[in-house]
């Protein structure tokens, strides 16, 4: 059978690996995927650090770039954060990404382990639903100068230190000044974001078709500063004004230490996640297996 992508990366969930067991937990599923996009047509290689955090051999190993290059689908065997990581560093080559849950929600990783086989199959052939989400671009300026710049598929949360009290930041939407806010802390969520920390801090959900930002402050001092939902076309600047051993984490995958009068600076990035679902897919019967909606009633 001819299948619809030439080129199959195969990125694993390998971070857990400590011990024998998990790195075999890890490695038998990704070896069984390999073997079966490899009847299916498809030539198969294997994100490098995947395969040498697992042992996986008899397939070509390459890194994110060459995958970027070469490959026209990544399949990803893991759990949110896994997508998460990957994601970001493959959205500037465009490539597709498909994710087999062997996490715990799986909002982004959303075919489970057990059928890949029957669900991968039809996809395989060009049967699928494609699903854009857009990332977020964060620089941290100090005294002018950019000290930390990254990308969020999430989000970007200012934090205050773990031993300290709240922290004042000075937020500002296109130049204009917003408001002072005393908190635990700020998150900036993009749609796909909405579903995680944001929504713990009592965030609204933003569809993913929606082109906003949600702004959601954390344990705020004054009850009355409550989340709000911008354009993402706007520019987001957070200036600590106040707080002691700030931070700002993006995606809770990097972190930034942060001192007074550093400016996190929000921008939608000029790049996107291309993801792709199995016909039939809706974003509403993702919110209802996973956040357990109709349960109860």
């Amino acid at each position: 059978m001819k299948s619809h992508f030439r080129q199959v990366a195969l990125i694993g969930k390998y971070h857990t690996a400590g011990s024998g067991n998990s790195v075999g937990a890890a490695r038998e599923p990704l070896e069984d995927i390999a073997q079966f996009l490899a009847s299916q047509g498809c030539g198969v290689v294997i994100e490098s650090a995947t395969a040498a955090n697992t042992g996986i051999t008899g397939y070509p190993a390459l890194d994110v770039a060459a995958i970027g290059k070469e490959c026209d689908l990544g399949l990803v065997v893991g759990g949110d954060g896994t997508m998460l990581g990957i994601g970001r560093q493959l959205a500037p080559h465009d490539v597709p990404l498909i994710g087999i849950n062997q996490g715990r929600l799986g909002f982004i990783t959303d075919i489970p382990l057990d059928s890949y086989r029957a669900t991968l199959t039809p996809m395989l052939r060009g049967e699928f639903v494609e699903d854009q989400r857009s990332l977020i671009q964060a620089q941290v300026v100090r005294d002018g100068e950019t000290v930390f710049d990254a990308l969020a598929m999430n989000d970007v949360v200012v934090n205050r230190g773990a031993t300290s009290g709240m922290v004042e930041l000075r937020v500002e939407v296109d130049g204009h000044f917003v408001s002072n806010q005393r908190a635990d802390g700020l998150i900036v969520a993009s749609p796909t974001g909405s579903t995680a920390y944001a929504l713990s801090a009592g965030g609204p959900l933003l569809h993913p078709s929606i082109h906003g930002f949600v702004l959601v402050p954390i344990a705020p001092h004054t009850l009355s500063n409550r989340p709000i939902v911008l354009a993402d076309a706007a520019e987001i600047v957070i200036e600590v004004v106040s707080g002691r051993d700030a931070s700002a984490n993006f995606d809770m995958q990097s972190l930034a230490s942060l001192l007074h009068g550093d400016r996190i600076i929000v921008r939608r990035s000029q790049h996107r996640v291309r993801f792709l679902h199995p016909r039939g897919w809706t974003y509403f019967a993702t919110l209802r297996g996973k956040l357990h909606w109709n349960e109860g009633g």
